[in-house]
């Protein structure tokens, strides 16, 4: 009896041994693997999140900086500038009623995604801003941005969009259906004094036509 209880320690430590040395060497092979494959998780994650700049995007025709923005059915002919982020994060736009401003951060109108183009709403010393009539426009329609280089790229209107200051506007600044993208923003609504600024956010959604 003893000597099989003998033979069953022997083998019960073998066992355990053998055991212990698959789990170390398991845990020395995650040790080994793991820190490159968190890095590139976090790399992905990283790029995934990242605002597109003008070095990501992708031209889809020979696009330079607008400085020119036309709607003939709208009779609108004004100057468009660059464009970055204000103080608190938000697109930030000119003072001037008159022009408009490009988003900078974004791809350049022309190019892959989705260019975003502002312009002010309402009245200021009793002139009317630039997009006052923008949610008239409607699907079908032309817009022309002019280039520093001259040349004039036409985008169609597919649809327009109202958001509240509230809602989430990727969409607005990002598309990833490999075309080139044009959107238009302006303010819409009521005016809401506590907040000096109206109540919507009008969206014009367009297309690079080829």
């Amino acid at each position: 009896m003893q000597h099989w209880q003998k033979v069953f320690a022997q083998r019960t430590f073998v066992t355990v041994a053998v055991f212990l040395a698959s789990l170390c060497a398991t845990f020395l092979i995650l040790y080994m693997v793991m820190p490159r494959y968190q890095g590139e998780i976090a790399t992905a994650y990283t790029l995934t999140e990242t605002p597109t700049t003008e070095n990501e995007v992708k031209p889809l025709t020979v696009a330079s900086e607008p400085i020119q923005l036309k709607i003939s059915s709208l009779s609108v002919d004004t100057l468009v500038k660059p464009v970055g982020l204000n103080a608190i994060g938000d697109m930030d736009i000119d003072d001037n009623p008159t022009e408009t401003a490009w988003y900078k951060l974004g791809p350049k109108p022309g190019e892959e995604g989705s260019a975003v183009i502002a312009g002010h709403y309402g009245f200021k010393n009793g002139k009317p801003s630039v997009f006052n009539d923008l949610n008239t426009l409607i699907a079908g329609d032309t817009i022309t941005v002019v280039g520093k280089d001259g040349v004039e790229l036409n985008f169609v209107v597919n649809k327009l969009a109202k958001y509240t200051p509230e809602q989430d506007a990727t969409s607005v600044f990002k598309s990833d259906d490999g075309k080139a993208h044009l959107n238009l923003v302006t303010c819409q609504g009521v005016w809401v004094n506590s907040d000096k600024t109206y109540s919507d956010r009008l969206v014009v959604f367009t297309e690079l036509i080829k």
